[in-house]
Order: structure tokens, then sequence, then C-alpha cells
């Protein structure tokens, strides 16, 4: 069983504004709504909760340094044990503020996946771009479906009771954890019927900059609320998609570049594309094989800031298998003026 200080990566000596930034920082990490579907990122979250839980709470912090988890099992000290269950959403949520959401957060941030029964349900989607439409930014209309209202009367959902809500509880050495899901029959509306599904049209402005993974939050454009409360929300993650020319590193892009020797020996001017366009760029006499070539603030800019990547051409000197006599003559004679250069170097592993 690991330690609580471990877990939040802080030391006893630690204040409670330390320890509750570790728990925050942890907590943004590991959260389902960043992880779904990842159940390693699942228990960090829980078990971050729970040394919070603990480390937080003065009398519960002494009782643990004095008797570890023994103390917080078995009832040692004057305290009494930690029985009766925590919500690790509602530890969650009074550390970040009942509202949970953190509006639109490039990369950063998530939805309340607690909302109540009654808002609608966020929806999510994935939106495929191109290299040129992230160096541009771009306009996207998309189509999607979601929950809206019908004529028909809503029945109450006989799974959840009408509540929306699923509860599990689960044993720890803390006592018992209570884990709340939304009702997968009636996706946390409590009831049955008196919607519909419908296809909407959604335009998405897009800024320039935005890298595979960084999301927007599109508020009130997910299901419609059918019981007076809030719509939800769209979500929409962005995928880069492979280019056949660049490749990107941050805001970075790089692209290879072939040139005969010849050209690699005396130096040349040629033009490289960019995601702007061709642009013109001199190659120093004496260029080596592999070696970069930086095109300043030819890159991606970051996202609503001013600060511009750069364009890096790796040169790649193009030897051919076979030349004529007359420029085997040239190159004989090329060597015997500049003589023999062999050199050996430990090779770095």
């Amino acid at each position: 069983m690991r330690d609580f200080y471990e877990i939040l990566n802080v030391s006893k000596n630690s204040s409670k504004d330390e320890i509750k930034k570790a728990y925050r920082k942890i907590a943004m990490k590991y959260h389902p709504d960043r992880n779904p579907d990842n159940k390693q990122a699942e228990e960090r979250f829980k078990e971050a909760a729970e040394a919070y839980s603990v480390l937080s709470d003065d009398s519960k912090k002494a009782q643990y340094d004095q008797f570890g988890h023994a103390g917080l099992n078995q009832g040692f000290g004057s305290g009494g044990g930690f029985s009766g269950g925590i919500n690790v959403e509602d530890i969650f949520n009074s550390v970040f503020g009942g509202g949970g959401g953190f509006g639109d957060i490039f990369g950063g941030g998530f939805s309340n996946s607690r909302k109540r029964n009654f808002d609608g349900n966020d929806l999510k989607i994935k939106i495929p771009l191109t290299l040129e439409e992230i160096f541009e930014g771009t306009s996207k209309t998309i189509k999607i479906k979601r929950w809206e209202k019908s004529g028909e009367n809503p029945k109450k959902c006989l799974k959840c009771n009408g509540t929306g809500e699923m509860r599990f509880v689960q044993k720890s050495f803390l006592g018992q954890i209570v884990n709340v899901k939304q009702c997968d029959t009636c996706d946390g509306l409590g009831q049955s019927g008196g919607r519909i599904q419908k296809t909407a049209n959604v335009k998405i402005e897009i800024p320039a900059g935005v890298s595979d993974g960084n999301y927007m939050t599109m508020e009130g454009e997910g299901d419609r609320s059918i019981k007076g409360g809030s719509n939800g929300d769209l979500i929409v993650y962005f995928e880069e998609k492979n280019h056949q020319l660049f490749s990107r590193s941050s805001n970075d892009i790089y692209v290879d570049c072939w040139i005969d020797y010849h050209d690699a020996i005396l130096g040349v001017e040629i033009k490289v594309p960019t995601l702007s366009g061709f642009v013109k760029m001199k190659v120093p006499s004496g260029v080596k094989n592999g070696q970069l070539l930086r095109l300043k603030n030819k890159g991606i800019s970051e996202v609503n800031r001013y600060k511009t990547g750069d364009q890096y051409v790796r040169m790649n000197i193009d030897i051919p298998d076979k030349i004529s006599k007359e420029v085997s003559t040239i190159i004989k004679s090329l060597k015997d003026a500049m003589g023999e250069n062999v050199s050996f170097k430990k090779i770095k592993n």
C-alpha cells in the first residue's frame, strides 16, 4: 500500500496549501474526463483523493503520521478510525469548486462528470486536421446527432428509479468509497421517452496552432435538456493528420531536402516548400549530410500567442552510384589538390 505523502509527492512538513496544490495537479492529470476508459488513470485519481482526504484533515493526518495506514483502518489514537464512505468526485469538487467545468482550455480543463441529471449530456467528437489547416486556422461545419425534446410523455427510468445515477460501493483501507456513475439506460435523465435524436449542423472556428489531442468546448451544443436544465456541451478533439512532406515537433516543422554532392561542396540557392509557400534559402558551401538549416518563423504559431516556431531543412547529399570518366578525372584532381583526410571517432551508444 503506497504512502500518502508519496502519492501526492509532498513531505510531512508540507503546508495545507502545498498539499492542496499537489492534489490539484494530480487530479487534473488523471481525472476520468481527461482519460476516458483508462483504468490506471482512474485508480490514480481515486488514490490521490484518498490521500488528500486524510492529509488535508488535521486529526486524520496526525493519526496517519503516528500509526500509518493501520491507524486509519483500526481506529488507533483519540480520533478513532476513518470510517464511512468517501466520494472521490465530492473531494474533487471541494477543491476545484462545485461547478467542475474549466471552460475552453486547450489541452487542459475538463467538464463535470457529475452534471445534474436534468442537464443535457455532453457530446465528444474528433476532427482530423491537416498541417495546413493547423497553420492557418480554419472553420468547419460538422453534423452531429443529439437528443432533443419530443411530444412523447416521459416515464420514470426503472433501472435507476428516476435518480439518473447508479451508485457502486468499493471497499478500501479507508472504508467504503462510493463511485457515482450516470445511468446508462436513461443517460442520466431519470426517465425514458420524451426525446428524439436529431441531426444538427454546428459551425466550429478553429484557431491556428492547435495540436493533436487539444480540444475546445462548444457550450450548449450537446444534448438538449428535456427537464428544464442546461443543454450539454459539445467537446471537440483535434486530430492531426500525417503529412506527405512535413513532420511536426511542437511548433517546429521539419522537411528533408536532397542536393547533389557538387552543390554541397560549392553551396547553392534552392527553393524550399513551407506551409505558407516556397521560399528561397542559401545552402552554404561545405554543408554536411544530415545538417539542419533553419528558416526562422516558418513554423506554427502558438494558440492565442505571438510566438512562432521555425522550419528546419535536413540536408541529404545525393552521391551517384556511377559517374562519367570526365567527372571522375575532375574529382581525382580535386582529391590530389586537397590531399587525403581520413579520421575515426568513437560512436556514442
